[in-house]
């Protein structure tokens, strides 16, 4: 992956890294009131999303089970968890190697057509940056969960 590219994807996740480690454990599965999921949910679907879009979960790739598109995928929710879910300690190490692997992403592959357009995407590359703006989105509903959640005295 070009250096430049790769440089947004490692602030972007470092910013979703860092927000993740400083959140108690005791409000990760909260879900305030007018949040459609929880911190959890949110850390396990930036994952499960950005194998999708970077490395063809669950076809292509087999760095992540196939459950998560059950636990994590779009439309799902926590509510509907059923049986074992990752803990959010260990998504965290999933998307730190996530993030590494990312660097063996060539650029001849970013180049290349999809299969099918995506939402008007054409390329992997597009797709990537569609990545990126997911995983920004993301951060910030995980973190207007946090204030809520902390400063209402949310807690499980």
């Amino acid at each position: 992956m070009n250096a430049f590219f790769y440089k947004q994807f490692e602030i972007t996740r470092g910013q979703l890294l860092q927000e993740v480690g400083g959140i108690s454990s005791d409000i990760v599965d909260v879900q305030p009131e007018g949040f459609n999921n929880t911190i959890h949910w949110h850390v396990g679907h930036v994952l499960t999303v950005t194998e999708q879009f970077l490395f063809g979960f669950p076809k292509a790739s087999t760095h992540l089970p196939e459950e998560y598109l059950q636990l994590f995928g779009n439309g799902t929710k926590p509510a509907d968890w059923s049986g074992e879910v990752p803990s959010v300690e260990e998504l965290v190490l999933q998307l730190k190697d996530q993030l590494v692997r990312m660097k063996d992403i060539s650029d001849d592959f970013l180049a290349q057509p999809l299969a099918q357009p995506f939402h008007g995407l054409q390329t992997h590359g597009e797709l990537a940056s569609l990545s990126l703006s997911h995983e920004s989105n993301h951060l910030g509903q995980l973190h207007a969960i946090k204030l809520v959640a902390t400063r209402t005295g949310l807690h499980k």
